[in-house]
């Protein structure tokens, strides 16, 4: 397939989904608000929330928000936290993402003789099994998911409550 084959089916792709949109119009509304997106906005916000309550708390941490499939929207590193922290925030970010609950859940659900026991084996090992990964919500939605490393999993575990519970007020905010 050469550039012009590509460009033709890019553009063919592109014309079917505006058809598509236009008959969804005639229907009614298609809601395309920011707020059931994660936006490198809302991302930045969020971490710099979870980034100030980790500094009050004296943890330097790495912040990492996954859109909704898990892919990284954002990563943040405070100063002198661990080198290691980095894949371990993306990867609690995408856990959470990937299999809709909290890391600190999964941790309940993998132990030997549990239903999930042996999960961080999977997906080339992305699987975090311990807390600091939540999923995002707006009105009912998962949006992303949050990953949190560089304190202990229970510290870990608590700022990324936090910064789950503070998602409502950033998007306010934005």
């Amino acid at each position: 397939m050469n550039e012009q084959d590509i460009s033709r089916a890019v553009q063919t792709v592109l014309e079917e989904m505006q058809n598509k949109e236009a008959h969804h119009h005639a229907e009614g509304h298609v809601c395309k608000c920011s707020k059931y997106k994660m936006t490198l906005k809302l991302a930045n916000a969020l971490i710099e929330k979870v980034k100030e309550k980790a500094a009050a708390m004296g943890i330097p941490v790495v912040v990492a928000v996954a859109d909704k499939s898990g892919r990284p929207v954002a990563v943040q590193c405070m100063d002198d936290a661990y080198i290691a922290s980095y894949d371990i925030a993306v990867n609690k970010a995408f856990t959470s993402a990937s299999l809709k609950m909290s890391t600190d859940t999964l941790s309940t659900l993998s132990r030997p003789g549990d239903s999930l026991y042996g999960i961080q084996f999977t997906n080339a090992g992305k699987i975090v099994i311990f807390g600091g990964g939540e999923p995002l919500e707006a009105e009912g939605r998962i949006i992303g998911a949050l990953g949190v490393s560089g304190g202990s999993a229970e510290q870990d575990t608590a700022l990324a409550a936090y910064g789950k519970a503070a998602l409502k007020e950033v998007i306010a905010c934005l």
